[in-house]
């Protein structure tokens, strides 16, 4: 059995939607499993009227005249989405109603766009001649805990997906919601945006696929983001490792979460194309290497700089439990540290409120400075830790594209070298790296 799983870009309408067909049909004999995203637009607009109802905005809303034209072109039976569109139209109504949207009421909302999504994508290929059959992944053993907006699958999730599965009928190929559970109380749920992925691989693993493929809308995972560098290229094979922190660190092409439960498996994971499908994509696997000092660059923006500044650092012991100890109770997913004698500097995610945070640290007496607008640069690579004076040529770069560099980090014998920068320094410094390290002879 292969893991299949399609992005919103490849479902998006009926031409691309006959192009996952011919993948389908080509992979037949590997007994596919089939997990889909919404079409692609579709999980923006639920979010958009989920905020509108909540402000007391009645519609109309675009979600609904999207999913119809698309079940229109696609030529099937409209009753498969006619009975999802009148329980959204519900949802949002006491939404409004209320005037509030709660994590677990925006979870419910955004779950519609893949239910819907399966079963058009699945009334298609059957008639296309392919046994396909849409499934809710929660009726397939994906019950979750109730962390919205994050949830992950229950501890017996693998076995009681294996027990489900096996009973299905040989022919069957099951098309599979991604990014939605539901807890065992039965209350809708998503495991994050762009969360199909992690989908994907938590079944391959579950049912020991002998390949998870991953296809979207580009030739792979690239040397760099192709909207920046109009020579990224694609990268044929990697590790888990790097393309785990390419993810992490803002590459565009995996979900951050993905890879973990392939790597545990050592499944390898294959990231195609699906308006090139004769393109071999990127492998990730627990071997995949390349011969070259970086393997790829990536960037994060709309990061949080802060940086917390006391005398009671110096040669204290205890500081940095204490303060990390301040961010977990305040629930701050902290990324990129650098530490001096007297201070630290660490970043936070796009959109974390630090107010509390500051307050409380400024309470205890420590300076603190919050810097919105921040970007989190990464090389990554595998022959970093080998490469002599590779810190000092990527610093080199940085000054040839007249950006200014204000915190490095790089761990002993890490596979990625991180820098932060202003924002507004990105355009500029990544074209430089990458021109150094894949354009140069």
């Amino acid at each position: 059995m292969i893991v299949m799983k399609f992005g919103g870009s490849s479902v998006a309408d009926r031409a691309q939607i006959e192009k996952v067909r011919r993948v389908i049909e080509m992979h037949r004999a590997q007994r596919p499993f089939v997990v889909c995203s919404a079409h692609k637009g579709i999980t923006n607009e639920l979010h958009d009227a989920a905020v509108r109802a909540a402000d007391g905005d009645g519609g109309p809303f675009a979600v609904f005249d999207h999913q119809r034209r698309v079940t229109d072109e696609l030529g099937v039976d409209p009753d498969l989405v006619e009975p999802l569109l009148a329980d959204l139209d519900d949802l949002l109504r006491g939404i409004r109603l209320v005037g509030e949207l709660s994590p677990r009421s925006l979870d419910h909302v955004l779950s519609f766009g893949e239910r819907m999504s399966v079963r058009v994508v699945a009334a298609y290929l059957r008639r296309h001649g392919l046994a396909a059959e849409a499934f809710d992944a929660w009726d397939l053993g994906f019950v979750t805990d109730d962390r919205f907006g994050r949830a992950r699958p229950l501890p017996d999730f693998a076995t009681l997906a294996r027990k489900t599965i096996a009973r299905l009928a040989p022919p069957t190929i099951p098309v599979v919601t991604g990014f939605v559970g539901r807890t065992a109380d039965g209350v809708v749920t998503t495991v994050g945006r762009n969360g199909s992925d992690l989908t994907a691989t938590l079944f391959g693993a579950a049912l020991d696929a002998e390949a998870i493929q991953i296809w979207s809308d580009t030739d792979g995972v690239m040397t760099a983001d192709p909207s920046v560098v109009a020579s990224a290229r694609n990268i044929p094979a990697m590790r888990y490792d790097e393309a785990a922190e390419l993810a992490f660190f803002g590459s565009r092409v995996l979900h951050p979460a993905t890879l973990l439960p392939a790597m545990e498996k050592a499944i390898p994971v294959w990231v195609r194309n699906t308006n090139r499908p004769a393109h071999p994509g990127t492998v990730i696997s627990r071997t995949g290497t390349n011969d070259r000092a970086v393997t790829s660059i990536a960037y994060k923006e709309g990061q949080t700089l802060v940086t917390v500044r006391t005398p009671r650092m110096f040669e204290a012991t205890g500081f940095l439990d204490e303060l990390f100890g301040i961010t977990r109770d305040h629930g701050i997913v902290v990324d990129v540290i650098a530490t001096s004698e007297i201070s630290v500097s660490f970043t936070v995610h796009h959109g974390t409120d630090t107010t509390a945070l500051a307050s409380d640290l400024r309470e205890r007496g420590w300076e603190v400075t919050v810097r919105p607008g921040s970007a989190i640069l990464v090389v990554v690579g595998h022959r970093l830790r080998s490469t002599p004076g590779i810190g000092a040529r990527i610093l080199g770069a940085m000054a040839r594209a007249d950006v200014n560099v204000e915190m490095v980090s790089y761990a002993h014998g890490s596979i990625s070298f991180s820098m932060i920068l202003d924002d507004c320094d990105v355009a500029r410094a990544v074209p430089v790296l990458h021109g150094m390290f894949f354009d140069e002879p």
